[in-house]
């Protein structure tokens, strides 16, 4: 279990406001974070990475706790067993691929797992290459592969495929889905998309005037016609490309 009981003052276009978050998240799932622009969703994938801290409250992973702000406890990013995406991918320019998977594995030698994963996400070909010799959607797939090397509880995911256009984000999502399949990380993953939730979540935290409401069925959160109408719009998609 997730335990997650943070506020944290944020500084928004409508001033300054409070995201208070109040969880109880299962292992094992992909949640999706939905909400409109601003409210913290974002916020909350950076404190929970501890590249922001809270302003109070605590995070526990499991029977570990990452953050206590009573009893003076802060994790640092490295010592926290989470994995993110971002946007950006924000690989190592200088690196190859294989080199960026081998440096968010670095002291575990993880040979294995790291051949495992360049096979899995196709990147095997393109393993000596550097990051500005990919296109976008194979350095999205090094961006993956090298947050699941770090081997995490958490894996963190910042709208991931929003930059990428139509034929390879449907690819990407896929292979999303296989990886989880495979792995079974807790997945956290910030999107926009209907489609995008419909297809790969389970669950769903819904972030509304700072505040987050939890559903145990992404279907319960969104009418039952609207989540139809995402999934056909998605076979379209698909059939169309």
């Amino acid at each position: 279990m997730i335990s997650i009981s943070i506020r944290k003052k944020l500084v928004t276009v409508e001033g300054e406001q409070v995201l208070d978050i109040q969880l109880e998240l299962p292992f094992g799932e992909i949640i999706a974070i939905y909400g409109a622009s601003g409210v913290g969703k974002t916020s909350l994938l950076r404190m929970l990475a501890g590249l922001d801290k809270p302003d109070e409250g605590y995070i526990k992973v499991g029977e570990e706790v990452w953050f206590d702000h009573v009893n003076s406890i802060w994790r640092k990013p490295k010592d926290r067993k989470a994995g993110m995406v971002f946007q950006d991918f924000a690989l190592f320019p200088n690196m190859t691929v294989r080199a960026n998977l081998e440096f968010a594995a670095s002291g575990k030698g993880e040979v294995e797992l790291i051949n495992t994963l360049l096979q899995e996400t196709g990147l095997w070909p393109l393993q000596h290459r550097l990051p500005r010799q990919l296109s976008g959607g194979q350095q999205q797939r090094v961006a993956l592969a090298r947050a699941l090397a770090q081997q995490p509880e958490v894996l963190l995911l910042d709208e991931p495929l929003s930059a990428l256009d139509l034929d390879t984000r449907l690819q990407m999502q896929q292979l999303l889905l296989k990886l989880h399949q495979q792995y079974g990380k807790t997945t956290l993953l910030v999107s926009h998309d209907l489609p995008e939730i419909a297809l790969l979540a389970g669950q769903l935290i819904h972030i509304t005037n700072h505040q987050a409401h939890w559903y145990p069925d992404v279907r319960d959160a969104f009418p039952e016609s609207v989540i139809q109408q995402q999934l056909e719009a998605l076979k379209k998609l698909r059939k169309d490309h």
